[in-house]
């Protein structure tokens, strides 16, 4: 089970804002006493939670499109129905009853193998916009009205411009590994890119310290200013049902706007020795441009890559962007290379 300690207001406990002093207490056995006594209240939240909702994307402003979702047997289903009773969109669903043993699929959304069903049932009838919610429903996948994915990058410059809509001038924070276009489009639609780390507690630190209306993920998490800085495929479903209803184009369409480059997605590197591994890639890119923002990142003028270590595997993690698909294997086979270096 994973947890995500938070503050009031969700602002989040990290390692370097107090999480590792938590665990310091934990082993060590140091578990403070309460001064009062607590108490266990009861509450079912689903009702205030769908108001919260559509207190930021207002019913009216979704039309009549039809959406397949995929659940997950995870939390989605908690609250999906009253949402779309709400709206005019059409829900067919699969999967969403939680169950926690999770028997038709694993609850996370970025492995292709676990969109097969919703792709299926995608190309069985006719749906504008297809949703895979992980367990725990903070992140969502999304495929487009011909049942292609999209990336975090896509989804990410699509709801920046209709945040930027409303919040015209806003900072918008997106992570290291997001593509290039996200920082293009949301400068075009008069906004503030803001990069940072990967991670949900870095991206609402520095929301909170820019005052940024939107913040997004390579890996599917979506932060809103008005959601508490936090992270929710529900809200970003409904963002996308606007982004839809607001223009006469299929998604298959919208997302071009925003798709202008190449990518390898994420690509993991055993290693024995990720600093001596970091550091042979970094000396035979000593001519480019680097920062160390988060692990190494590497720019290389219409290109560029980013290598992090694992925190918890002994492995690089490489991601790659440049103008044709040619051009980033070309990229990944020289990283590669050099990993391979003895």
């Amino acid at each position: 089970m994973l947890l995500k300690l938070c503050r009031p207001g969700a602002a989040p406990i990290g390692a370097d804002t107090g999480l590792a002093e938590i665990k310091e207490r934990v082993v060590a056995g140091e578990i403070a006493q309460a001064e009062h006594p607590g108490k266990v209240e009861t509450v079912d939240p689903v009702e205030s939670y769908v108001d919260h909702l559509f207190g930021i994307v207002p019913p009216e402003t979704i039309r009549g499109l039809r959406v397949a979702v995929d659940g997950g047997n995870g939390m989605a289903g908690v609250a999906i129905h009253q949402v779309f009773d709400r709206i005019p969109a059409h829900l067919e669903g699969l999967y969403l009853n939680p169950d926690g043993t999770f028997p038709n699929h694993p609850a996370d959304p970025l492995v292709p193998e676990n969109l097969a069903d919703l792709v299926e049932l995608m190309e069985r009838g006719s749906f504008d916009l297809g949703v895979a919610f992980d367990g725990d429903a903070d992140r969502a996948f999304f495929l487009d009205d011909r049942a292609q994915p999209l990336s975090g990058s896509t989804v990410t410059s699509l709801i920046a411009r209709n945040r930027l809509a409303r919040h015209p001038g806003a900072p918008v924070v997106h992570n290291l590994i997001t593509s290039k276009a996200v920082a293009e489009v949301v400068t075009e639609a008069g906004g503030v890119p803001v990069r940072t780390r990967v991670g949900h507690s870095y991206i609402k630190q520095v929301m909170a310290e820019t005052g940024a209306v939107f913040g997004g993920e390579h890996s599917g998490h979506y932060y809103f200013a008005d959601n508490y800085r936090a992270d929710s495929g529900m809200l970003a479903m409904l963002v996308l049902l606007q982004v839809l209803s607001e223009d006469d184009r299929p998604l298959s369409e919208l997302r071009k706007d925003v798709e202008r480059y190449a990518s390898s997605g994420e690509i993991n590197f055993e290693v024995a020795d990720q600093a001596a591994a970091l550091a042979r890639v970094e000396d035979a890119s000593s001519e480019a441009k680097i920062d160390h923002l988060d692990g190494l990142t590497v720019d290389l003028g219409a290109a560029w890559f980013n290598l992090r270590p694992s925190n918890t595997e002994p492995l690089l993690r490489l991601n790659v962007e440049a103008p044709t698909v040619e051009e980033v294997t070309e990229i990944v086979e020289q990283v590669r290379r050099i990993l391979e270096e003895t």
